[in-house]
């Protein structure tokens, strides 16, 4: 089974081929990837309008570069797969659209993929791990831990009550005074830091319930630049380390309840898995505090590379292709959706970061 997927939610224009083989396992046959950096950098972050352009002018050369470098042409795919959300709104609509005209014009089948069943799904692709497992997801607009017992079957067990990990990194890098993207650069100045100098709280410390919070540490590292004198690289290499020693050890306690509630929940299990995706994944402090996190609690631990982390259409094709083996296809009027939760059926949590009832 061969998919062909296009992946526009944000900055990213890519397009992957992926092909299904008939024991469940995958390949990932081309996956190119076009940054947006340069577009963007001189604002600090994403400009939706300026996105939505940059992805109708690259499309066609990327979708191009995926076909060619598969060996395969478009008569070839079982169908045509795009992001349907979540996502910027402008961006999606590129991507549905030109997958959209193109399973129409060659009598594919065509599908809209959620981007965050993209990611919950890539460790079936990359490492071939099999139902249930548990998965911390974590970008810049999404923290949530998920049970994933198969496809479309999803169980949201936690969330964040305000920012986003990495959005908390983001703005941390902005106070500082850092470039955009803000993650990997506050991770680099970590690396020289004392995590010990700032004493930044540890939010939901001692709370039973799962979620997460990073607001207030976003506060508490605006309360710090106060005192600090921005020229002084060690000063800012102390504040990203305390602030990254801060979010282990928050991730660390609240993750620890969710291992121990998925235990209780498949005791059976030989193996269980904890699975973390999504771009702040990249983040390598995080990876070692998790792979020694899930050692101490018998789990064995996936990550998938780096490439697979951030925006991109292999996982996106993966999805489409699980779903299709599952007789799953989309109506060619399908609604790109901003916000489409992975769980709907979960109550939607309120907190100062939240935009509404549907987000």
């Amino acid at each position: 089974m061969l998919v062909l997927a296009l992946e526009t939610s944000c900055d990213e224009t890519a397009a992957a081929v992926v092909e299904r083989l008939p024991d469940g396992t995958g390949r990932i046959l081309s996956n190119c990837i076009r940054s947006q950096f340069d577009d963007h950098a001189a604002f600090g972050g994403v400009v939706p309008e300026i996105a939505a352009r940059a992805h109708a002018e690259l499309i066609d050369p990327v979708v191009r570069q995926a076909l060619r470098q598969s060996g395969h042409d478009l008569s070839d795919m079982d169908a045509i797969a795009a992001t349907s959300g979540p996502g910027l709104i402008g961006g999606l609509i590129v991507g549905v659209m030109t997958a959209k005209a193109m399973a129409a014009a060659s009598g594919k089948r065509f599908l809209g993929v959620n981007h965050l069943e993209g990611h919950a799904l890539t460790a079936g692709l990359t490492d071939n791990v099999q139902f249930p497992y548990l998965l911390l997801l974590v970008s810049g607009g999404h923290t949530q831990v998920l049970l994933v017992r198969g496809v479309g079957n999803y169980e949201r067990w936690a969330t964040t009550i305000d920012d986003a990990l990495g959005e908390a990194f983001d703005k941390t890098a902005k106070l500082l005074g850092l470039p955009w993207p803000g993650g990997p650069e506050v991770e680099r100045r970590a690396m020289i830091g004392d995590p010990k100098r700032f004493d930044f709280p540890r939010p939901m410390r001692g709370e039973k319930r799962l979620d997460f919070s990073f607001s207030g540490l976003k506060t508490a590292v605006r309360m710090a630049t106060l005192s600090i004198d921005f020229e002084n690289e060690q000063d800012v290499a102390d504040i990203c380390a305390s602030f990254q020693q801060a979010v282990a050890e928050t991730l660390q306690e609240r993750l620890i309840l969710s291992l121990d509630r998925f235990k209780i929940r498949f005791p059976d299990l030989a193996e269980p898995v904890l699975v973390v995706a999504g771009g702040v994944a990249a983040n390598q402090m995080l990876r070692t505090m998790l792979t020694n996190l899930a050692a101490k609690g018998g789990f064995r631990f996936v990550a998938p590379p780096m490439v697979l982390c951030t925006d991109n259409a292999a996982m996106i094709a993966w999805a489409a292709a699980c779903r299709l083996a599952k007789g799953d296809t989309d109506p060619l009027d399908l609604t790109p959706r901003p916000r489409w939760p992975l769980d709907e059926k979960s109550a939607s949590t309120f907190g100062s970061g939240r935009k509404g009832p549907k987000a």
